[in-house]
């Protein structure tokens, strides 16, 4: 598996991003792949190049067709990162909250 620099490289684009949301329905074609988006193939195949090396898609050959498919791994990381920092953010405010709540108690929070 990619790291998770790699796996969020992948997501800093938006045409990468049409690409995941699209293959997020199955596996398509390099060329249905490509179809929506206002560039030449080669620049397009540089996109699937980045998702492939950050472990987002695979890629496989039937005779003259390339075909792509998501590979959900990369989403679980990417999640389990953004879980570990949406808890430590919660828990950061949670104590926050309490300490608001403790000097407001005390008269020590005046309103202007």
């Amino acid at each position: 598996m990619a790291n998770l620099d790699s796996i969020f490289h992948g997501l800093a684009d938006p045409t990468r991003r049409a690409v995941i949301a699209r293959l997020a329905s199955g596996p398509a074609a390099v060329s249905e792949l490509a179809a929506p988006h206002d560039m030449a193939l080669p620049s397009f195949l540089k996109h699937l190049k980045v998702l492939e090396s950050g472990g987002w898609i695979e890629s496989g050959k039937a005779g003259r067709t390339r075909t792509c498919r998501l590979r959900p791994e990369a989403v679980k990381v990417a999640e389990d990162w953004l879980g570990r920092q949406r808890s430590l953010w919660e828990a950061r405010f949670d104590r926050l909250d309490e300490l608001l709540a403790d000097m407001n108690e005390k008269g020590e929070i005046y309103d202007a």
